[in-house]
């Protein structure tokens, strides 16, 4: 459900005051303001969606409100000027401003239009500019507008500037796919959201890179403290995704800088932070570091010795979890590697391989694609691999395949093709040949 708008209506006649507010209230939430000096101080507290107020009044006319407004208000909300007065010129000054006119006696219906119109297009136009300003996956400020931002934060604000870094983000995306990766990096953003202030700046630099500005924090043992709250939760959130066999070492790398104690200009401070994230990838990650130009150091707290990388580490990292039984899935990518691989080995061991192309029916339904997966996963050996190639196609590699079991697999596709769609099942196609020097 839509929140109501407010709209903050000026007039020193209490009457039309209260008749504006009784024209509005079915649809809108409405304060009242009998001068513009009062009207300063209750825009600043109620933060009106629309500003609707006589243009002529004693002391601060409608003109000077809206350009005192102005003075103080970088994203004014938009005004509409009432009058009685039958001067062209005065109507004339009213519109040049940049504000919306309409001329006392108006009926309720008009003014609702005109309200509703003018909000509408309001809506429209912050619609566009939040889509402009955010990075469309994880809702954070995309890269352009928060350095945008943080070239006046830094040059006016004390605070912290962190660069901040998934480690071994990558095998996600190998191991589990692209989607549980995307899935990590949006969880990952609400856990910035939840371990920053709201007045915090956070933003989306890269695909695994991210930068915050604490304001008004400088405190090194606050920074950590965060830094090791975001790595706890992450890893919860990874296991909660991909299991508690997940052995992957996710985690997060900040490098910290503060201002002003380390300069006020945005690019530097940034080059400062990157150079203390520099230092805890080298000394392990999931860790904070700091950047002090005073001692040319990087305050590093003294940390546990990271477990010697080993090759059954590695082997873990790298091995298929959950192995199934049936064919493997790849993502065209990781095909092709593998096709590129094989097509190597093929010219020093001639060892037989066979590459499949498995059509549907143009027409064929989304739902009919995805079954067809499913039955080449269940009919092929484990040691096969299979990749979606476009809308209603499949690849297949079977490596050491002999040319008289071709049959035989092929057989036992349509088989389980058929017994899975009762009869009903869209006809398929295919090609093979060997892949050869």
């Amino acid at each position: 459900m839509n929140q109501r708008k407010k709209i903050l209506i000026v007039d020193d006649a209490s009457f039309m005051r209260t008749a504006v507010s009784h024209m509005l209230d079915e649809f809108y939430d409405t304060v009242s303001a009998a001068s513009g000096e009062e009207a300063v101080a209750l825009y600043d507290a109620e933060k009106p969606d629309l500003v609707i107020t006589d243009l002529i009044m004693p002391g601060m006319s409608g003109l000077e409100l809206r350009q005192k407004l102005q003075e103080t208000h970088e994203d004014l909300a938009p005004v509409i000027f009432m009058s009685a007065d039958e001067n062209e010129e005065t109507e004339i000054a009213g519109l040049e401003s940049g504000a919306d006119f309409i001329r006392k006696p108006f009926k309720k219906p008009v003014l609702l239009r005109r309200v509703g119109n003018i909000i509408g297009q309001v809506d429209k136009i912050r619609d566009l500019r939040r889509v402009a300003q955010t990075d469309p996956m994880t809702g954070l400020f995309n890269k352009a507008h928060v350095h945008e931002m943080l070239k006046s934060v830094c040059a006016s604000q004390s605070g912290t500037l962190m660069m901040v870094d998934l480690d071994s983000f990558k095998p996600v995306n190998d191991i589990y796919g692209h989607a549980m990766g995307d899935r990590v990096l949006i969880r990952f953003a609400d856990i910035l959201r939840s371990a920053f202030r709201s007045g915090d700046i956070i933003g989306r630099v890269g695909g695994d890179e991210f930068i915050v500005f604490c304001q008004d924090i400088r405190e090194e043992n606050v920074i950590r403290e965060k830094t090791a709250l975001i790595n706890r939760l992450l890893v919860e959130s990874a296991i909660e995704f991909m299991g508690e066999s997940m052995s992957i070492p996710i985690g997060v790398s900040v490098g910290a800088v503060t201002a002003p104690d380390e300069g006020t200009d945005f690019h530097k401070l940034s080059e400062k932070a990157d150079q203390a994230l520099y230092r805890v990838k080298k000394n392990g990650k999931h860790d904070c570091a700091f950047f002090h130009s005073e001692t040319r150091s990087y305050n590093q707290e003294p940390r546990k010795t990271p477990p010697a990388v080993t090759l059954k580490n590695i082997r873990t990292v790298l091995d298929e979890r959950n192995r199934d039984k049936g064919a493997y899935e790849l993502g065209y990518e990781a095909f092709r590697s593998i096709y590129r691989f094989l097509s190597r080995s093929i010219e020093n061991y001639h060892r037989p391989v066979e590459l499949f192309l498995f059509t549907l029916p143009a027409n064929a339904h989304p739902y009919d694609v995805d079954r067809f997966g499913e039955v080449l996963r269940m009919s092929l050996r484990r040691s096969d691999v299979y990749t979606r190639n476009g809308r209603h196609q499949y690849l297949a590699i079977l490596p050491e395949i002999l040319e008289e079991n071709l049959d035989v697999i092929l057989t036992r596709i349509l088989k389980n093709w058929n017994d899975m769609e009762e009869g009903d099942a869209p006809e398929i196609s295919w090609e093979s040949e060997a892949m050869t020097q």
